[in-house]
């Protein structure tokens, strides 16, 4: 029996037994480094966590159509499976977490979930919400007018439709065809604002207003989410133009380490989305296609949990910046 809400298996979709597995441990890795981040935060250890809890899927589906390191990604700040799916570690993320001088994101001295790395290709967003789809059009741009094959991917909550950033940016990628995928992860909740005080009418549907396809994807379903991708990331190699694609997922944790959820949403609906958990389907998927058993289960587990540690370990022991490299980096030649 298939599980609900996936549309295709993964032999249609052209993936490997070995491309589930890996797309499986990003999912995993993805959360059990958000879980020990919340752990430390609570210790007093982390100043903030901003969490992926329950996005992993749309993450993960949607980045693993990307080559890193040649396509570009312009990530959000809950993106950390789609940075960990393009090659950056739990280390990486710990050592973001904690400041430290080694962080590759900004060598401690942005906050959590400001991703970025030159050889991947992934680049920072800046603090206000949504900036990062000019700047991803603008590359998207210099890939048409090289006349190169790179695709740009790049994602927001729903609450970053509202902004002006949005929409110049799907104007833009619409008049000029641009190799751009815009990614929506909408999580039900802008803060505490909830969808129906925020979007009116479909997120998906506004793409024909600009001229190119929208698509709405269960977003707890990594394979419906990948297979979205791939025709879109498909269609923008061939010079097609843009597509929007709507992932409906759940914000499962408060907005961030500062958020109290209990003020705007019941218990009852979290539980609710909580059964629709993405890895838990993935794994009932891997199940019941013979990929997945209760001895690999928990060697993945400890994989995952053994690496975990190894990234908290050496980022607590890692070094801060000094005074003296305040400076570096922010003028040029330096």
């Amino acid at each position: 029996m298939a599980v609900e809400g996936t549309r295709t298996t993964h032999g249609d979709l052209g993936l490997e037994e070995s491309d589930l597995r890996s797309m499986y441990r990003y999912m995993l890795l993805a959360r059990r480094v958000d879980e020990r981040m919340w752990i430390l935060n609570r210790q007093g250890k982390a100043a903030f966590v901003i969490s992926c809890q329950g996005q992993e899927a749309a993450q993960v589906g949607a980045a693993y159509n990307l080559r890193a390191g040649y396509d570009y990604l312009y990530p959000y700040y809950r993106d950390s499976g789609m940075v960990l799916t393009l090659g950056q570690t739990a280390r990486d993320q710990f050592l973001s977490l904690f400041a430290k001088r080694e962080d590759p994101n900004s060598g401690g001295r942005q906050m959590p979930g400001h991703y970025s790395s030159r050889e991947l290709n992934i680049v920072t967003a800046s603090a206000p919400v949504g900036v990062q789809y000019p700047q991803a059009t603008g590359t998207a741009l210099a890939f048409k007018m090289r006349g190169e094959d790179g695709v740009v991917l790049t994602s927001g909550g729903e609450a970053s439709t509202s902004g002006g950033d949005w929409h110049e940016a799907m104007n833009f990628a619409g008049i000029h065809d641009l190799p751009v995928v815009f990614l929506v992860e909408n999580n039900v909740y802008a803060i505490s604002v909830p969808e129906n005080l925020q979007v009116a009418g479909s997120i998906a549907g506004r793409a024909a207003g600009y001229g190119f396809p929208g698509v709405e994807v269960d977003g707890n379903d990594v394979l419906a989410v990948y297979e979205a991708a791939k025709q879109a990331t498909e269609r923008a190699r061939r010079g097609e133009g843009p597509t929007l694609i709507e992932a409906r997922t759940y914000r499962m944790t408060a907005h961030s380490s500062d958020d109290n959820d209990r003020r705007y949403r019941e218990r009852d609906e979290v539980e609710v989305w909580r059964e629709k958990d993405p890895i838990v389907r993935f794994e009932q998927y891997l199940e019941e296609n013979g990929l997945l058993d209760g001895e690999r289960k928990e060697e993945l587990e400890a994989q995952v949990r053994e690496e975990v540690e190894a990234a908290v370990e050496y980022a607590e022991a890692a070094p801060y910046a000094g005074v003296e490299e305040t400076l570096s980096g922010v003028y040029a030649g330096e």
